[in-house]
Parts: C-alpha cells; sequence; structure tokens
C-alpha cells in the first residue's frame, strides 16, 4: 500500500482498527459513484469535520456508518484529532495544513481501493 506500509501495519495490529470493512453496499456504491467522487467527499470531511483547529463535538464528529469515507476514516484513525495525533502525529487544535489533509485524503484513498479489490 504505497509508503504507508508501516501506518497500515500498525492499523492492522489494532483490534479496533481491523473490525472495519466495506460492506457489499459501500463498494457498490464506491462503483456507482467512482473513486473521483469519493474522494471528494474524503477531501470535504477532511476540511469540514476534521481540519479546524479546534472542533466543539471531536472525537464524536465521524459517524460509524453511512458512508464508505466514514468508514475508511475509522480504519484509518482519521476520524477525530485525537486518534490522529496518536496514530499519524499531526498535532491537536492547530488548523490543518493542505499538506496534511491531503495526506489523510490520501491515506484514506489508500485504504478504500486496498478493500475494493478484495
Amino acid at each position: 500500500m504505497k509508503e504507508y506500509n508501516n501506518i497500515f501495519f500498525k492499523l492492522n495490529n489494532s483490534p479496533f482498527r481491523r473490525k472495519f470493512k466495506l460492506s457489499a453496499k459501500d463498494k457498490q456504491y464506491i462503483t456507482n459513484k467512482g473513486l473521483e467522487t469519493i474522494q471528494n467527499h474524503a477531501k470535504d470531511f477532511i476540511q469540514k469535520r476534521i481540519a479546524p483547529a479546534f472542533i466543539e463535538n471531536d472525537g464524536k464528529q465521524t459517524p460509524m456508518r453511512g458512508h464508505p469515507v466514514f468508514i475508511a476514516q475509522h480504519a484509518t484513525a482519521c476520524c477525530c484529532r485525537g486518534c490522529i495525533y496518536k496514530w499519524h502525529h499531526i498535532p491537536i487544535n492547530k488548523t490543518l495544513t493542505d499538506v496534511e489533509q491531503a495526506y489523510l485524503v490520501d491515506i484514506i484513498m489508500t485504504w478504500i481501493k486496498h478493500e475494493i479489490s478484495r
């Protein structure tokens, strides 16, 4: 999985992170919408729900289901600033840079692409 082998190895060793999988319905949604649209959704979710320096409901802003990107965010620890700090070492209480946002989106999309190929 690209240059992310180390982080995916660590995530796969977490029983919580490892339990997240895309359902057949999720995979069909991705097929219907296309990866570009899904990536745009990921960008939008990261920008609006994760990137701000202070998030009122941090730790609860990403649903556990309802969209393939939400599932991927939990699987890749890109779901809240606490998890992002713990797993990706990006500090809390600062606005994410464009580079940091792109990194998180790329991690999410790498996981999604791996899942749909299974």
